[in-house]
């Protein structure tokens, strides 16, 4: 007989969101929130006051020595040395052959001390390749995931919500920078940073039993500014909406950074090697087989993963995420399609159940905020 199916991973904060209504699915092995009730309500709500977000299925490895960043330097395609304390950067890890085998966010949190973030189904993989990348420099990698929960709040109101709750002076924190601060009293690591498209702050709580406290304060906080509970489904349609790759979708262990137009993260100019420069500079040198493009449909039926893109009736490409955007009000969708192939003519289509249904090809992202 085969092995039990294990039972999905409870956050810190599940008791509140079954208090609050969720509708809990199981999720990268974590059971997660996936609405409160009306998606469309929670997305809406983070583009026009704010959402709160249990992000705790995320990973945290934490890097700690006086050889750390040349660690990093070698394990991932970006120049994380060149990092300034406080700051963070977006980058990737990839196999020996430049597939994607994740993107990570990177905190330096000292000179010899940094936060690498991954995507929950990657955890293990990328703590695993870390510890092996990392040997022969004088760099301790841990993996601290169990250890953090994580809050995610985003929108336009961000800021006045969190300001009465912070020691922070959040207007002297910039985009994509983290610091140790408090949050409701709690010890954080509060991070300018999100994946929604809107301003917003992440909060890392450790340990995570402390997260019920920060969570409860930030939304009593935010009631009278609009701020609601938002699940798994509303964060995907804002990542959409503002053209971000989801890992398993436009981000998968057989494309490179290249393939989905963020080549450059990868940083060729840096000193020394690291795993998968002799792919990705052949991968910058060479056409792309395939490349990344936005879609927004003419009429109201979704676009799902996994349905071809057609132009003059033969098919060019794959549909890697879609879905209706509430801030448009119309269906949206990314794919691959040929890299050679001139999206400026033709009639493009999606196989919508066999039938085609007319889409127009556009500039990425869908949505951008206006500052």
């Amino acid at each position: 007989m085969s092995e039990p199916a294990s039972a999905p991973r409870a956050t810190a904060l599940r008791e509140i969101h079954e208090q609050s209504g969720a509708t809990l699915v199981d999720f990268a092995g974590w059971l997660m929130p996936l609405r409160y009730g009306s998606e469309t309500a929670e997305h809406t709500a983070v583009r026009e006051a704010a959402g709160l977000f249990d992000l705790s299925h995320m990973g945290e490895i934490r890097l700690s020595g006086p050889q750390s960043a040349e660690a990093l330097d070698h394990a991932l395609v970006g120049h994380l040395s060149r990092v300034r304390v406080g700051r963070a950067r977006y980058t990737m890890i990839t196999a020996a052959d430049g597939g994607v085998l994740d993107d990570l966010v990177v905190y330096r949190l000292g000179e010899g001390e940094y936060l690498v973030v991954a995507n929950a189904a990657n955890v293990s993989v990328v703590a695993d390749a870390l510890a092996e990348r990392s040997r022969g420099f004088d760099t301790e990698v841990a993996d601290e995931s169990a250890e953090y929960a994580l809050i995610a709040l985003q929108g336009p109101r961000a800021v006045e919500i969190l300001a009465p709750l912070t020691d922070a002076k959040l207007d002297e924190i910039r985009y994509y920078a983290g610091y140790e601060h408090t949050v409701a009293g709690e010890p954080v690591l509060l991070a300018r940073t999100g994946y929604t498209g809107e301003d917003g702050f992440e909060i890392f709580v450790r340990p995570a039993e402390r997260a019920p406290h920060v969570w409860k304060t930030l939304m009593e906080a935010g009631a009278e500014h609009g701020l609601v509970p938002a699940g798994l489904s509303a964060r995907d349609t804002l990542r959409m909406e503002a053209g971000m790759p989801l890992y398993g979708q436009e981000l998968t262990a057989d494309l490179t950074p290249f393939d989905a137009g963020l080549g450059r993260v990868v940083k060729l100019d840096k000193p020394g090697d690291f795993v998968g420069r002799a792919a990705l500079e052949e991968a910058a040198r060479t056409a792309r087989e395939r490349r990344l493009i936005g879609l927004v449909g003419r009429g109201r039926r979704p676009l799902r993963k996994g349905q071809n893109v057609l132009r003059d009736g033969a098919v060019v490409g794959t549909l890697t995420s879609g879905a209706p955007s509430p801030t448009l009000g119309r269906p949206i969708a990314m794919a691959y399609v040929d890299g050679d192939l001139d999206t400026a003519t033709g009639a493009f289509t999606v196989d919508v159940r066999g039938r085609g249904e007319d889409v127009d090809v556009v500039e990425l992202p869908f949505y951008q905020r206006q500052s």
